[in-house]
């Protein structure tokens, strides 16, 4: 079985963190986030993932490696430039099966792909959605149903301020190939809005899956799946607790040093003694210093922040010096 997951992204709304890493390797609690979606596809059966890449590839291959033995194989395809979702899976298309799932990169979740594949393969579709149920559908794409699953309408985006709740796209799809004949080669092309439109009638459907979804695409629900990891909210192989602190490898922390409630330190992070870090993440490398406050932010690794300073509602990049 096999899966195609799009992440040739710039990561824009993340940075600075993302300003010279990819999103798709940025250390999320203990791993870089893509390691839990290769976790994902594995248990439901994945044992071949191709990564569609466009920005810094050599750092996403360099992390990941070419995967195998105990885990899915994982291959690259570096886009010589932005081909928009279904351009990307086109430029891929020597490389995938007849058959297969098709992933936006920038998503933590653990709904269920075995029935989505399972449903595909009984009704015949020539593509099915995983869609996701939300109350506030705002900066989603929403997905109309009729009984039987088959897809009648798309509404992309609604304006804040729409009322209700609904199915939005959770960018988690099954494709027959067949589906990239109508996409031209070396072309931006959208698969949500030209080719899923283009399919309506025409072996389009939907599921909907129940269970975990975040996009983590900015910094505040980089930080809120954090929390949902360590406190257990998605199911993941991190070990879990309550307090929603995680302590990495190697790091120096004062017994007289304040943590949490809720924190990440990464590893080899120092702590001085007064020093107070809550609702934040430390990605790893940071130094605070005696008597210093972190709050509600995110530091990138090799972050320093000065005795006496403070830190609050802020999003850092990698090795700032705050003073």
């Amino acid at each position: 079985m096999q899966a195609l997951v799009l992440v040739g992204g710039k990561g824009t709304r993340l940075r600075p963190l993302t300003t010279d890493i990819p999103k798709p390797v940025l250390t999320l609690v203990d791993r870089p986030f893509l390691s839990y979606m290769i976790e994902w596809l594995a248990s439901h059966g994945v044992d071949d993932i191709v990564f569609a890449c466009g920005f810094l590839p050599d750092q996403l291959e360099e992390v990941l490696g070419n995967g195998g033995v105990d885990g899915p194989r994982l291959s690259y395809v570096v886009e010589p430039e932005a081909f928009g979702t279904a351009g990307a899976i086109k430029f891929a298309e020597d490389h995938l099966e007849d058959r297969f799932f098709a992933l936006n990169g920038d998503v933590l979740t653990d709904l269920d792909l075995t029935s989505l594949w399972n449903s595909h393969t009984e009704r015949g579709a020539s593509a099915s959605l995983g869609l996701y149920p939300v109350d506030d559908p705002t900066g989603y794409g929403l997905v109309d149903l009729d009984e039987g699953g088959h897809v009648l309408d798309f509404h992309e985006k609604p304006e804040p301020g729409h009322a209700g709740a609904g199915l939005i796209n959770a960018g988690t799809y099954v494709l027959d190939k067949s589906v990239l004949e109508s996409v031209a080669p070396g072309q931006k092309v959208s698969i949500e809005r030209e080719v899923f439109p283009a399919l309506v009638g025409n072996g389009l459907f939907g599921l909907r899956l129940d269970g975990y979804w975040k996009d983590i695409g900015l910094p505040d629900r980089f930080s809120e799946a954090c929390w949902d990891i360590i406190e257990g909210r998605v199911m993941t192989a991190v070990e879990t607790n309550q307090e929603g602190i995680f302590i990495g490898k190697d790091c120096e922390i004062d017994p007289g040093a304040r943590v949490g409630p809720r924190a990440v330190i990464g590893d080899r992070s120092k702590i001085a003694s007064g020093a107070e870090v809550n609702g934040s993440v430390l990605i790893s490398d940071c130094e605070i210093g005696e008597d210093a406050s972190v709050r509600d932010s995110i530091l990138s690794s090799g972050v320093k922040v000065a005795s006496n300073s403070r830190v609050g509602d802020a999003v850092l990049g990698k090795n700032e010096v705050v003073r």
